[in-house]
């Protein structure tokens, strides 16, 4: 298979030998993943922060179970801001989903097995449509795994983000009345949530991205200046790793439109 190329690379973020330990509670400030034991887990580790993502499944893959966040995460964020075929991207996400709901069944207090699983889910949703998604009863299953990530890990920022995130889709697509009732969807629950987020992460692009959307979903024109301000700031951020610059170009792009 054919992966492109992570159009960013740089040397920063490379984490060679001791470099990795010692940047890892920064880089997975969001995530909460435990440093690895395994020299080739951290070396699946090292490719996903260089952008070499193709590199990182497969080096991941061939961990085992103790390589599968990596994999798990490096292909989820390849799929989601590289690849450009619509089919590649969904049976990637798939299989994400497919591999993280085996490590809830063997090693169900890893807290990453639930969120890459939701984060997959929720990606794979955005793909053929929220409104198709929740009729396929996914919105439920990505609440659950989200609640299940916060409930281990407390501290998960990329977690709050997703969840708020899903808060803010529902309600978009369905309506306040109908989010509310049928999959619990509040617009304070979303907004406290991601709030929540940006004060365990606060460097995070992807925080104040996920935050300046919702905010326009749920809001609409009231909370425009807002979320413009959450673009600037997301888009001046100093990324760390390659995942982070993609959100950052992300943020820019949308500025120039």
């Amino acid at each position: 298979m054919d992966w492109k190329k992570f159009p960013y690379p740089e040397k920063a973020y490379a984490y060679p030998g001791a470099a990795l330990q010692k940047n890892w509670a920064r880089l997975h400030r969001g995530d909460c993943e435990p440093f690895p034991d395994d020299p080739k887990v951290q070396d699946a580790w090292r490719s996903y922060h260089a952008g070499d993502f193709g590199k990182a499944v497969d080096g991941g893959l061939a961990c085992g179970m103790a390589g599968y966040n990596a994999a798990n995460k490096a292909a989820a964020i390849y799929a989601n801001y590289l690849e450009t075929d619509e089919q590649r991207k969904c049976s990637l996400l798939m299989e994400v989903a497919q591999r993280c709901e085996e490590q809830q069944q063997k090693t169900p207090g890893d807290a990453n097995a639930w969120y890459l699983h939701a984060y997959a889910l929720g990606r794979y949703s955005q793909s053929i449509s929220v409104v198709k998604a929740l009729a396929q009863g996914l919105g439920g299953k990505i609440k659950q795994s989200l609640a299940q990530a916060l409930e281990i890990e407390p501290r998960h920022a990329d977690a709050h983000v997703a969840l708020g995130a899903y808060h803010a889709e529902v309600i978009d697509k369905v309506g306040a009345l109908v989010g509310g009732l049928t999959y619990g969807a509040k617009k304070s629950t979303g907004n406290e949530l991601l709030e929540a987020a940006l004060k365990l992460n606060p460097d995070s692009a992807i925080g104040r991205i996920e935050y300046a959307n919702a905010l326009v979903m749920m809001f609409g024109k009231a909370k425009m200046k807002d979320a413009e301000r959450l673009y600037q700031e997301a888009a001046a951020v100093t990324p760390m790793d390659a995942m982070e610059r993609l959100d950052v170009e992300a943020a820019r792009a949308e500025l120039a439109d």
